[in-house]
């Protein structure tokens, strides 16, 4: 049966005090001093120490000595004499012969100091709820080798099972803290206090990814844990905290049983560790501690991130949403009634009136009276007449007065123009084709002169059969984009070159065999021939 844990009641009363800063100073000075197996320290070494602590403000004798008695009045400091120095007055005595060192309560409170201080640290750290499912794999990694070194009966092991049964522990306890602290720091998230919107709606976020990927997997490392248990225990409990026992090498005190509760303290281990991970194992009813419905805590952590990512999310909708600027004639006319509402005078609220539904006078610049001779142009506008507005300015954006409608344009001259254009196109492109008509294949250097628009034509001819792959005799063959004319085109042979003039200039290259001839001439002409 479980007992309830009690503090002695003078224990941490150092921390409610008027002194509470230097009775706190003094105890870390102590207790570093005791890390540092230092069996005591005088006064004055506890002076020396203080600002290394982090107590700047200056310290007189009669001060430290009377918050010193004042923690030995507690039972936290305890007081040792000095034998072998030696004092010539009291304030020596004092200085010299007294040394301050903690007893065993006075270690426990600078110890939960020490652990207070880490969990309020971690409470407002960015990593101050994490739960790290590499703790998992090393429970499970620690428990199989657990398994294997209790499968070998050399006593020479013995030491190596304590090492890892500790290290499993720790892991344990490692794992309980990081889940109090993430069910806290859950709590303060749903609650959503302390924190502006955006800082907020960012953690939140944060969070739900961090659970997300933590519930990841996380029954099949509950798995492998609870395999790794049953594995151990397959091999006995007792036979591994006997051979850890072995293993700790606890010193023999007379009349002092160091042994039972060194065990009692492991065993309460394992049944802590069965908890979370078999409750069922070697016989456990499960009931204790395991959570919701009797089974393992970590399903039930589990649940609770489940809970945890379903909660922030919807949270996080409500804020998203909250964020958003309300949208709809609704909302437009509700935040337009609040301005009235706060509006300072009458008269800001008729300009509001008019600014929102535009149904004050309109003055227009570019209306004028309909005799302009009769108005100076250095007329104010509260002393000019008024102009008729048309009411189609205000609707439609435009007056009444409608102009004529404008004329149809004729366009016979220009129908002819292009015709004639056309016509005069097409002559000129027969003219090209019949100039560059031959009867077979000739040398491009026997056509002689050619106009500048014919040397056009037969440049394009040119560029398209270059552009064609030759057949297996080396000839190439191009059309023209309409198919009228074929140009058949081969290389010469001797390397000879052709110079073509023109009005406009020269055109020089190879002298190329080429045949140009209309299609149309073609085929009629193999028609006869057949």
């Amino acid at each position: 049966m479980a007992e309830l844990p009690r503090v002695p009641p003078e224990m941490f009363r150092f921390a409610t005090t008027e002194r509470a800063d230097l009775h706190t100073a003094l105890l870390d000075v102590l207790g570093a001093a005791a890390e540092r197996l230092e069996p005591a320290l005088t006064a004055g070494e506890v002076r020396d120490r203080l600002r290394d602590r982090g107590w700047y403000a200056p310290v007189g004798d009669h001060d430290l000595t009377g918050a010193l008695r004042q923690l030995a009045g507690w039972r936290l400091v305890e007081v040792v004499f000095d034998h072998a120095a030696g004092f010539a007055t009291a304030e020596e005595y004092e200085r010299r012969n007294l040394r301050y060192a903690l007893t065993a309560q006075g270690e426990a409170a600078h110890a939960g100091l020490r652990q207070t201080s880490a969990t309020l640290a971690s409470a407002t750290s960015a990593s101050g709820g994490a739960l790290h499912t590499a703790v998992l794999d090393a429970v499970a990694d620690r428990l199989e080798e657990l398994e294997a070194l209790l499968a070998d009966p050399d006593p020479g092991r013995d030491r190596r099972v304590f090492t890892c049964l500790r290290e499993l522990e720790c892991h344990l306890d490692g794992l309980r803290r990081d889940t109090v602290r993430l069910n806290g720091e859950l709590r303060r998230l749903l609650r959503a206090d302390g924190a502006g919107v955006g800082t907020f709606h960012d953690a939140e976020a944060a969070t739900v990814a961090y659970l997300q990927e933590f519930v990841t997997g996380l029954e099949q490392r509950g798995e492998t844990v609870a395999r790794a248990l049953r594995g151990v225990a397959g091999r006995g409990v007792g036979v591994l905290h006997t051979r850890a026992l072995a293993g700790a090498d606890l010193p023999r005190i007379p009349g002092t049983d160091l042994a039972t509760p060194w065990l009692a303290a492991r065993a309460a281990a394992w049944a802590e560790l069965r908890q979370w991970f078999d409750p069922g194992l070697d016989g456990g009813t499960g009931d204790e501690g395991a959570g919701s419905g009797g089974g393992p805590r970590l399903r039930r952590l589990q649940e609770v991130a489940g809970e945890a990512i379903v909660a922030l999310l919807g949270l996080l909708d409500r804020v998203t949403a909250a964020r958003r600027p309300a949208s709809g004639a609704a909302a437009d006319f509700r935040a337009l009634a609040r301005w009235f509402a706060t509006a300072p005078a009458e008269d800001d609220a008729h300009r509001l009136w008019d600014a929102a539904f535009g149904l004050g006078p309109a003055r227009h610049a570019h209306l004028g009276h309909a005799d302009a001779e009769l108005v100076p142009a250095g007329t104010p506008w509260a002393e000019a007449g008024p102009v008729a507005v048309s009411a189609l300015l205000r609707s439609r954006g435009r007056t009444e007065r409608m102009g004529r409608t404008g004329r149809v344009r004729d366009v016979a001259a220009l129908r002819a123009e292009r015709r004639a254009r056309a016509e005069k196109e097409h002559a000129g492109l027969e003219a090209a084709w019949q100039a560059l008509a031959t009867t077979g294949s000739v040398r491009l250097s026997q056509l002689g002169a050619l106009d500048h628009d014919t040397l056009g034509r037969l440049l394009d001819l040119l560029g398209r059969a270059l552009a064609a792959r030759p057949d297996a005799t080396g000839l190439r063959r191009a059309v023209t984009s309409d198919g009228r004319v074929e140009v058949v085109l081969r290389a010469p042979g001797d390397g000879a070159v052709a110079v073509l003039r023109t009005s406009e200039g020269w055109f020089r290259g190879p002298d190329y065999l080429l045949d140009v001839r209309s299609r149309g001439a073609r085929d009629h002409g193999r028609a006869e021939g057949a």
